[in-house]
């Protein structure tokens, strides 16, 4: 009996180590887990994968929930630096991949990323609403906000401020729990329909067919356009 039981808990751990060991892998071989070690910071998009995104899609949301959620919990008063400096600068891991992602599927995409956006629009848009609705996260931007003309802000502090604060109101953030309960669901509707949307218009953009027959309706358009259109 105690062999077994010795048996279940090495394999438990064996289980444990292949499950790290995988992670580890992932981390150091997905791109936007690592630094870009290119000129200017620009994406290393030779390296960059259609598989790396969703992992990265997940774990940068991961690590702004954290983010977020050491804003909220800050026992210290509101203060520019501690919640919206701290806000403005959270999840950036998400904003890396959200930039290469939505830039791809917007001037180079194909089947797999189209996939790719419609899976993870729903978590994206359940993302921005748990920011956007957050209750704790909301009475912090408004306390600094009534003390704005206390603080001494520069002009882009000020901005940041006013665009932080009217962001949340406009997102939601003075509805009663009823009404946010219903503009996630909207919210969430309309992520996915807005995709489609687009990709209908894409799909019907790219089986335009425009026939010419007359070579007098070409004249004055450069030979390697007319070789390209053919």
């Amino acid at each position: 009996m105690k062999n077994k039981i010795l048996a279940v808990l090495l394999m438990g751990i064996s289980t444990t180590q292949m499950e790290a060991q995988e992670l580890k892998t992932t981390f150091s071989s997905n791109p936007f887990f690592n630094s870009y070690n290119t000129p200017f910071q620009v994406p290393p998009f030779h390296l960059i994968k259609n598989e790396h995104f969703k992992p990265a899609f997940k774990e940068g949301i991961k690590k702004q929930d954290a983010e977020i959620k050491a804003i909220v919990n800050n026992k210290s008063v509101p203060t520019f630096e501690n919640t919206i400096l701290a806000l403005e600068n959270s999840g950036e891991l998400l904003s890396n991949v959200s930039t290469v992602f939505y830039n791809l599927n917007s001037a180079n995409t194909n089947d797999e990323i189209q996939k790719i956006a419609t899976e993870i629009a729903p978590s994206i848009s359940a993302h921005r609403d748990n920011i956007n609705l957050n209750d704790k996260l909301f009475t912090r931007v408004k306390t600094v906000w009534e003390q704005k003309d206390k603080l001494k802000l520069n002009p882009e502090q000020h901005k940041l401020l006013e665009k932080t604060y009217k962001g949340f109101v406009r997102s939601g953030a003075n509805l009663n729990e009823k009404d946010k309960q219903r503009l996630r669901e909207l919210n969430s509707e309309m992520a996915v329909l807005t995709l489609k949307f687009g990709q209908n218009i894409l799909a019907e953009t790219n089986n335009y067919e425009l026939v010419i027959n007359d070579k007098e309706d070409l004249v004055g358009l450069p030979d390697d356009l007319i070789a390209n259109g053919r």
